[in-house]
């Protein structure tokens, strides 16, 4: 099987008009609703990314042995059932849409943070390119969902900031320290051209986007529209209710009302289902109490961030802020 860090895109072949290239048609496959939707995002990051169970597992919260028995049960379903390999009639297309998008996402989401491999690199180019060259597909298969254009432009608008993202070598760069000369422009245009086009309700994708697009138009983080931001993600939680969710809620609320009260709110979500080998909660957690001069709590949540960040990128940075903590 394709390893993660070998991964190269399969091109659409340009002499076949009218159609769409196999790795579609496998990831409408693997989605098939005869499938949980855990088990139909899971076998498609394990069959078309090339993902390990264990950085599919960190990507869904839950244990590598409780990621495998998924992997063996959806595989045994697919052959019992004798699930068609192709990209479905029209008509069966929306109830396969949701499945689909969250595998795209989950795709993209490996490529910008990538969960393993030797070199510890943070982002997968390939992956990203990949994942947006795939939804770019589908938006060609569904030009008039709202949602499948949302995702494209969410996965443009995070895509343009990949050459501002890491440094020389390969270290965190933080969004507002990023020099924000370096974000794709175009990208940018044509994810707010999409965003424009959009009609209500609002979808999750649609939201997370809008999210992106308020860190991208404010000329620094300074300038940036906090509080508009946690209103988004109010939505966000109402529709789409995680504790993901709610941690970025605290995040935007902390920016714009203050450390203490994002505190509280993270606070709340310690105990959360899923979140125990979360490393961005401590995190999160420890910027807020260095911001607010609590310095050896903050170590503490650092220390705890760092033994359970996925990379080797995430690792440095939080040991830089470990050792800035504790001058």
């Amino acid at each position: 099987r394709v390893a993660v860090e070998e991964y190269e895109p399969v091109e659409p072949d340009p002499d076949i008009s009218g159609d769409f290239d196999d790795r579609l048609r496998l990831i409408f496959t693997c989605c098939h609703p005869a499938l949980p939707m855990d088990a139909r995002l899971a076998l498609t990051l394990r069959t078309v990314a090339g993902l390990t169970p264990a950085q599919i597992a960190r990507a869904f919260l839950v244990t590598e042995p409780a990621m495998d028995k998924r992997l063996v049960r959806a595989r045994a379903k697919i052959k019992h059932a004798g699930i068609p390999y192709r990209v479905p009639p029209p008509h069966l297309m929306t109830e396969r849409r949701d499945g689909v998008l969250a595998v795209l996402y989950l795709l993209f989401t490996e490529g910008y943070s990538a969960t393993g491999g030797g070199r510890g690199d943070l982002i997968r180019v390939p992956l990203l390119r990949e994942a947006i060259r795939l939804t770019r597909l589908l938006v060609e298969l569904m030009p008039d969902d709202g949602e499948v254009r949302a995702l494209l432009a969410l996965m443009l608008l995070h895509h343009a900031r990949t050459a501002a993202r890491t440094d020389a070598v390969g270290d965190i760069v933080t969004l507002e320290e990023q020099d924000r000369s370096l974000w794709d422009r175009d990208a940018i245009t044509e994810a707010l051209t999409i965003l424009r086009s959009l009609v209500p309700p609002a979808g999750r994708y649609e939201l997370q986007a809008r999210i992106a697009a308020c860190h991208l138009e404010a000329s620094g983080a300074a300038s940036t529209d906090f509080a508009r931001i946690a209103e988004l993600y109010d939505a966000l939680a109402f529709i789409d209710p995680s504790p993901v969710v709610e941690l970025n809620r605290a995040v935007s609320v902390a920016m714009s009302q203050g450390p203490e009260v994002g505190l509280r709110l993270i606070d709340a979500l310690v105990t959360s289902r899923g979140m125990d080998d979360y490393y961005l909660l401590p995190a999160t957690r420890a910027d807020l109490l260095r911001r607010m001069g609590r310095r050896t709590e903050a170590a503490t949540e650092y220390e705890k961030a760092l033994q359970l960040a996925p990379s080797g990128a995430e690792k440095r940075y939080l040991g830089k802020r470990l050792a800035e903590t504790r001058r």
